[in-house]
């Protein structure tokens, strides 16, 4: 076949989101010898689509040895290596894909400022975004991405201009109905019930649509008072989802059980040689229980920056325990990783140093990943003086509060929050890996109660700070005036002082959450 033919059945390929048949004509022509830099960029795009970071980020840099004028090829290279959290590399590569963009290119400013989100470098995100909503002010995507980033920036009055005009440009962004209604406590006299409910009503059967428009709906109707409706609607709102992701508890069961193997033997401090770093301080524990506000509370220290949600260490941990093949989820894996032993130094240096394009500049910094509680084990050996941090929640809050949340559904951490009794199901298996990982590391965990921090709020701060080895500073007490940009679903609570209208709110629910109950109980968890 022509290479002008090949290459153009490459390019529809691509287009038609076939990566595979995309990858397999580019590399037959890259193996003929062809000097053609677009045939390394189809490569890398296919490679990048089908989650092969590495091999994409070396078809984007051959790419631009090839030529290194294309402002689309140094922005791919940035998205692969944020991908793999190489987040020096990646602001490298946007900063050149940055000065290489056309003016007019309202599409190339929106995918820097995405990958500018990626790396955590908010405020330049939102300057990017800003660039490509003045040239293309009627793209409603372009418009929600800079919501999105204004959420995080705490600019609540901005985020909802753009999320209304995201829906003024397309009724059918179903996503910005749900981030506009979590940006405050809708009222009687001020929400968006009639316009959401007749949205879901014409949605009916379309998977997407019904789950956000539902969950938005259950978020406005509770703060208004209809918890019976609220709640209807949150199970009409997960349960689609549910049906398509076919959740195992058993396979989850089979994940915590590998985890938690192997632990403490033959894991002991005299034989684990890990890394020698003292800044990280992770803060972990099941989604909506407080690790935002505890966040907030360490990072408003002086010596201590936040660093967010990191997807760091389960990045080193992969690649330490079985490289690129390694499946995380896997228990065959995880078992025979442990059973080759882990390089304990390697695993808490790689960690650290992944991180060093936003930290390092203060002492401390907190990673604040709610899911590293599944690794608490593997930190507590790689990194031996981080200080670990859990916070818990009432169990029917906990399981509540994760039900009503629409977590990232692209994420693989939360297959089990669509669905309540699944909910109680993790609950318990978190519960028995936090007592096991407690049990195996004697000190090393400070479990922190929300419900007690938030009615003793400087007492615990304190336990909390000493707890990371800090002298106590009163700018803890203040965390709502802590400027760093929130990701989390909390992006808007932790802006406001401590509050206690979240407390026991499960008894709004109470006798929809009876069979929950009983789960939890039968599983000898108290729920009084």
């Amino acid at each position: 076949m022509h290479t002008g033919a090949r290459k153009q059945q490459a390019i529809a390929a691509l287009q038609r989101s076939q990566w595979h048949e995309a990858h397999s004509h580019a590399i037959h022509l890259i193996g003929q010898g062809a000097p053609d830099p677009e045939l390394h960029f189809i490569a890398g795009i296919a490679a990048l689509e089908l989650h092969r970071t590495q091999p994409a980020q070396d078809h984007f840099r051959r790419a631009i040895a090839l030529d290194s004028r294309r402002a689309d090829f140094h922005l791919y290279l940035a998205r692969a290596c944020a991908a793999s959290q190489q987040y020096a590399a990646a602001l490298e590569a946007a900063g050149d894909a940055e000065r290489l963009l056309a003016p007019g290119d309202a599409t190339g400013f929106d995918t820097l400022g995405v990958v500018l989100v990626q790396c955590h470098t908010y405020e330049r995100a939102a300057d990017a975004f800003r660039r490509a909503v003045r040239l293309a002010p009627d793209v409603a995507a372009m418009r929600f991405n800079l919501g999105t980033a204004l959420t995080f920036l705490g600019n609540i009055d901005g985020a909802e201009r753009e999320f209304e005009a995201c829906i003024a440009a397309d009724p059918g962004h179903w996503r910005a109905h749900h981030s506009l209604s979590q940006l405050r406590r809708q009222t009687p006299q001020s929400n968006h019930i009639a316009r959401l409910t007749a949205a879901a009503d014409r949605a009916a059967g379309k998977v997407t649509a019904t789950t956000f428009l539902n969950m938005a709906l259950s978020k406005e109707l509770e703060d208004i008072g209809d918890y019976e409706g609220a709640f209807a609607r949150c199970v009409a709102g997960k349960s689609a989802p549910r049906d398509l992701l076919r959740y195992s508890r058993a396979r989850e069961r089979d994940l915590f059980e590998a985890l938690g193997a192997g632990f403490p033997d033959p894991y002991s401090s005299t034989t684990t040689r890990g890394s020698d770093a003292t800044d990280p301080i992770f803060i972990v524990g099941m989604p909506r229980t407080g690790t935002t506000l505890v966040d907030r509370i360490v990072s408003s220290h002086p010596r201590v920056q936040s660093a967010g949600e990191l997807h760091n260490f389960p990045s080193a941990w992969k690649r330490v325990m079985g490289g690129p093949s390694f499946e995380m989820f896997n228990p065959v894996h995880i078992a025979r990783g442990n059973a080759a032993g882990p390089d304990w130094r390697r695993l808490g240096d790689d960690y650290v140093s992944s991180t060093r394009a936003f930290t390092g500049a203060l002492p401390f910094f907190t990673d604040k990943l709610p899911h590293n509680f599944l690794y608490l084990g593997y930190i507590a050996c790689a990194l031996p003086n981080a200080r670990l941090i859990c916070v818990r929640r009432h169990p029917l809050d906990t399981c509540l509060s994760n039900f009503r949340q629409l977590f990232a559904p692209e994420s693989p951490y939360f297959d089990y929050s669509y669905d309540l009794l699944d909910i109680g199901h993790y609950y318990i298996l978190f519960d028995r890996l936090v007592a096991h990982w407690k049990a195996a590391f004697p000190g090393r965990i400070l479990e922190v109660q929300y419900e007690a921090l938030v009615m003793e709020q400087e007492r615990i701060s304190r336990a909390v700070i000493a707890h990371c080895g800090l002298d106590w500073d009163d700018a803890c007490l203040a965390f709502e005036k802590n400027a760093t940009p929130v990701t989390t679903a909390s992006a808007v609570q932790v802006r406001a002082p401590m509050y206690t209208s979240a407390l026991g709110r499960w008894r709004r629910y109470e006798r929809q959450l009876q069979p929950l109950r009983e789960m939890l109980q039968e599983a000898g968890i108290a729920c009084d």
